[in-house]
């Protein structure tokens, strides 16, 4: 069930959507937010009632041991694929029409339903592939 909407929820929640596509540490989010009175104590009790609500997901960097986070609750986030960047760590949106040929494709192939908001395909994109 959701909580009660405070000042510094909401605060997390608009930051959190303007940055849909990016992975946040708890320690960016709270210094981005500190002019707003937000103590990291604040950012991380939100963001684990926020993860237990679906509203974001906990990311795993490769080559990291920091935790960071990725706002999903959007309606467009929910009905996409995840692509991230190994290299340089930006997620984007797969194709909707690449991400429907694949759910159906492993729906007849291996009868296998997958979560589409939870689920990160991991390379590296066109830019670090340019480098």
């Amino acid at each position: 069930m959701p909580k009660y909407m405070t000042k510094q929820r909401k605060a997390l929640l608009d930051y959190l959507s303007c940055h849909a596509d990016e992975k946040l540490s708890a320690k960016k989010i709270e210094a981005d937010l500190s002019s707003e009175g937000i103590s990291i104590s604040a950012v991380y009790r939100n963001i684990s009632d926020l993860e237990k609500e679906g509203k974001i997901r906990r990311v795993n960097q490769s080559g990291s041991r920091e935790v960071f986070y990725q706002y999903t609750d959007g309606a467009h986030c929910k009905e996409c694929l995840h692509l991230s960047c190994e290299k340089c760590g930006k997620t984007y949106h797969m194709n909707s029409e690449v991400t429907k040929m694949l759910i159906e494709n492993l729906a007849k192939s291996d009868e296998f339903a997958i979560d589409k908001a939870s689920t990160v395909l991991y390379g590296v994109c066109r830019e670090c592939r340019e480098k």
